[in-house]
Parts: structure tokens; sequence; C-alpha cells
């Protein structure tokens, strides 16, 4: 994992690289669940179903409208979930509090993890309707390659989601690095330095320097004054 700040991330205030956020692995796999959701939702909602002599249509699932509804529903939320949570990955090195970080990353493992299990759902669930299905249900083999297409892609869904999982359960375990916040930064504020204080065991010393006036010596007055003698005896 990259980065010297909290979670894999770099210092808050950092400047972000768009290349190497790009060659990022999470970034990789956060567009790939993109395009796989996009597929299994565009593949039902576009070919997904037919009119079999009447104004009706039907799924191509063995005729089971909640094959397509929940083929649709997975696809749908997946494809938005994966560009809210690439636009977190793209903004988390500018969040200052550990705090959220530690909500963003928790926040993901969830959702990760539990969209692995309904892409999982979807694969059995679809796969199972489509080895029902008749060639009667499906004239000319009608919306064949959209099934097909819907139930590879929610396989391969499966481990795309299944890796972000690891990477953010990855990024929780490798925490944050505390010698780099303070208590304060840690609720979102800024780090104060303490007072000196007064107490014979603070730990802190004060030095004192002593004025020290410069030597008075009659030396230097004794010539002066003779002088001043002599000028006003000449006056007279």
């Amino acid at each position: 994992m990259d980065g010297v700040g909290s979670f894999g991330a770099g210092r808050t205030g950092s400047t972000i690289d768009p290349i190497a956020f790009a060659k990022q692995p999470t970034t990789i796999l956060r567009v790939l669940t993109w395009i796989f959701s996009l597929v299994v939702f565009a593949s039902i909602v576009n070919e997904g179903y037919v009119n079999l002599g009447s104004e009706r249509l039907h799924c191509i699932f063995n005729k089971n409208a909640d094959a397509c509804n929940y083929g649709v529903f997975v696809g749908l939320v997946g494809l938005l979930a994966s560009s809210f949570f690439f636009l977190v990955d793209y903004k988390f090195s500018s969040i200052s509090s550990v705090k959220d970080r530690k909500k963003a990353i928790m926040l993901e493992i969830g959702f990760s993890g539990f969209w692995t299990f309904l892409f999982f759902v979807s694969f059995c669930f679809l796969a199972n309707q489509w080895s029902r299905t008749t060639p009667d249900m499906l004239p000319l083999n009608q919306g064949a390659d959209a099934a097909r297409a819907a139930i590879a892609f929610s396989f391969f869904s499966i481990i795309t989601w299944a890796g972000l999982t690891v990477r953010a359960v990855q990024k929780y375990l490798l925490g944050t690095d505390m010698t780099l916040f303070t208590t304060e930064h840690m609720d979102g504020g800024a780090p104060s330095q303490p007072y000196p204080s007064n107490s014979p065991g603070g730990g802190t010393t004060e030095t004192t320097e002593t004025y020290q006036s410069p030597p008075f010596t009659e030396n230097n007055a004794a010539p002066t004054y003779q002088i001043m003698q002599a000028d006003h005896a000449y006056r007279k």
C-alpha cells in the first residue's frame, strides 16, 4: 500500500497525481466493476424481455420477472456505487480527519462485501433460471446473447467486488501512523502546543541572564576633574 499518511493514503493536502492514481490496483478494479455492472444492467434492460405474440413482455430467464428485476437492480446500484467510491478514492487524500477516513474505509468494506454476495446470488439465480428456459420460450433464440452476457459479467463482478473488499480491508488493517497526527488533528482541529509548566517537575527550565553594569573606576574620573580645575584657575 502506497502513502505515508493514514489508511494507505498520502498526507493531508498532498498533490494528487492523476497518472499514478489511474495506475493504482484499486482504481483499475473500480473501473472494471463499473463496466461489468453496466453490462449486466444494459443487457437485461435492452434485450432481457421478449414479446411472445402478445402485448405483454416476458423475461428471457424462464419468464421469471424476478430474475430480470434482480439483475437490473444489482447492476444499476453497482454502477452508481462504483462511480461514488471512485470519487471517494480520488478525494481520499484531501480528507483531513482520520476518523472520517476510517468511516469511509468501513463503508467501503461493508458495501463491497455485501455487493460481492449479491452478485454471487445474481450469478446463481440467473444461471439457474436460464438453464430452465426452453427453446419455445425464446423463438429464434431471441435474447440469448444478452442472457449469457448478464450471467458471465455477474460472475466477473464477483471477482472485482471481492478484490475491492480485500483492498479496503488491507487499508483498514494498515491503519494510521499516529506520529503524524495529534489528538486535536484526529478530531478535525488544528494541533496545539502545550504551555510551559512552572512546576518543579514540569520538565522545563528557565534561563536567566544576569545584567552586569560596566565596572566603575576612579581612574577614569580623576583626570577629568583635574583638567576642569586647571581650566577654572586659568580663567581667573
